[in-house]
């Protein structure tokens, strides 16, 4: 294998995941447009009518609608019009989101503009999920990728993007405040929002010449009806495992980005300061490297369900350490952040990194836009349940001013992983090597033996030609020759 060859198919499969950058910026980025919106226009105007709220937890809805149109269009359309269309979405109302405004410079009418266009937003984010990270789980096992590093390039493609969107739109804000000051914080909460145009418009150029998967181009059933029934009685168990881990994975993670606020107000003494509250936003959000990093380089070692089962049992002793030593830590602020951060890094350590690769993999290649989106879309309702159950759990425990308020999530998030953990080794079946090539061609057979014609399998010749690239042409010449 050339390094050409090999720099060529790594290049695909970041193509095809690197938009999930603007997953985590987006998720990310509209905490400081909060705290902006609450300095500029006061905190009342926004939870008057829970605009606050409904700010940071409406994309969350958008994104799931988008998973699951997204994962059928996916599958029945095509990857690429899927990607492409993501961008699209994506670009376009990242740039509206940043030009919100109400009738007459209504303030509430901004909010409502803003608060659609970030619903629309979500859509877009969604729909990468299916189309982005599907397409680059079957690139990852094309020719030039090595066998052990199959999962490592899906993840550092996927998962990570997400992870390093986080903390850039954790850090953007923060220097448009550095160069704006306080005097225009208008111009930091629309250009933190508008910038997020940037990342979606350059992934669509890249994403231009890309053809269809090979795989999907073999096993596809857009053109044929795809027998439901047949695919849900063999695959119900593992993507029940699969949405049932992830919806706890979400429950957990996304609340749990509460406890940065507690840290900031304890290291800088309940400072005000935005370049304060920024700046250890970031530091926080940095947490998240380290695990989806070391994780990918592990699971193709370790295997997905492996290292994922190794990662929730870790961040479940971390977590029960926390709760036990609550009074102990949080007297040190600086002990409580790294054990924190560490309880953070082994949730991307496990399934952060796994949960993907083993929604993409586990399914065949004829539905698994549309299985990879509904396991998607449930983590995604377990992220919108959590953020709105978690702020009752902790005043149902007394409050955060209180040690039995603060520990008590820690406690149900510890035996929530332990939970999860034991879902995945008994719902989850274990990844191998080449693993999705396996999977389409027993499920071939499973069809056949139950009558299915699977020779309507495929995307006819004539689209097939269509749609290849200048590159393909010349090698394909030479097959036909011999």
């Amino acid at each position: 294998m050339s390094p050409t060859k090999g720099l060529s198919s790594v290049s695909l499969i970041f193509a095809c995941g690197t938009a999930l950058f603007s997953d985590g910026y987006a998720n990310n980025v509209i905490g400081s447009v909060n705290t902006l919106l609450k300095r500029i226009y006061g905190a009342d105007m926004l939870t008057a009518n829970n605009y606050s709220n409904a700010l940071s937890s409406v994309a969350f809805a958008g994104t799931v609608v988008g998973m699951l149109i997204f994962g059928w269009i996916s599958d029945k359309v095509g990857r690429k019009f899927g990607m492409m269309s993501a961008t699209g979405i994506v670009a376009l109302f990242s740039g509206l989101s940043a030009a919100s405004s109400g009738a007459n410079n209504s303030f509430s009418g901004m909010l409502a503009m803003l608060c659609a266009c970030r619903f629309l937003l979500g859509i877009g984010v969604g729909a990468e999920y299916p189309c982005g990270s599907v397409s680059a789980s079957e690139q990852s096992e094309q020719e030039g990728i090595s066998k052990n590093a199959q999962h490592r390039w899906l993840v550092l493609a996927t998962n990570t993007m997400i992870d390093i969107g986080f903390v850039v739109g954790a850090f953007v804000p923060l220097v448009l405040y550095w160069i704006f000051g306080d005097n225009h914080l208008r111009a930091v909460w629309r250009l933190s929002l508008g910038l997020g145009v940037i990342p979606a418009v350059a992934v669509f150029f890249w994403r231009l010449r890309m053809t269809e998967p090979p795989s999907y181009k073999k096993n596809s059933m857009k053109t044929v009806r795809i027998p439901y029934w047949l695919v849900i009685k063999r695959y119900w168990k593992g993507l029940f495992g699969i949405s049932l881990a992830w919806f706890i994975y979400d429950f957990i993670t996304y609340p749990f980005g509460i406890y940065s606020s507690t840290i900031t107000d304890s290291v800088t003494g309940g400072s005000t300061s935005l370049s304060v509250v920024f700046g250890w936003s970031v530091v926080i959000n940095l947490f998240y490297i380290p695990g989806t990093v070391i994780g990918a380089f592990s699971v193709d070692f370790l295997g997905p369900k492996v290292t994922m089962i190794t990662g929730l049992l870790c961040q479940a002793v971390i977590g029960f350490i926390m709760s036990g030593l609550y009074d102990q830590l949080s007297s040190h602020i600086g002990a409580f952040a790294v054990v924190y951060g560490i309880f953070l890094s082994f949730g991307e350590f496990g399934p952060g990194n796994c949960l993907g690769v083993l929604a993409a993999k586990t399914g065949p290649t004829a539905v698994r836009g549309q299985y990879y989106g509904a396991a998607a879309a449930v983590g995604k309702i377990g992220a919108f349940i959590g953020t709105w159950v978690f702020p009752l759990i902790v005043d149902d425990f007394g409050g955060d001013t209180t040690n039995k308020g603060n520990t008590g999530p820690f406690w149900i998030a510890s035996g929530l992983a332990i939970i999860s953990a034991l879902v995945v080794f008994f719902l989850v079946k274990p990844l191998t090597h080449d693993g999705m090539r396996e999977e389409d061609e027993k499920f071939r057979l499973y069809l056949e033996e139950h009558g299915f014609d699977v020779s309507l399998m495929g995307i006819p010749d004539s689209e097939v030609s269509s749609t290849i690239s200048e590159d393909e042409k010349p090698e394909k010449d030479v097959k036909l020759a011999a």
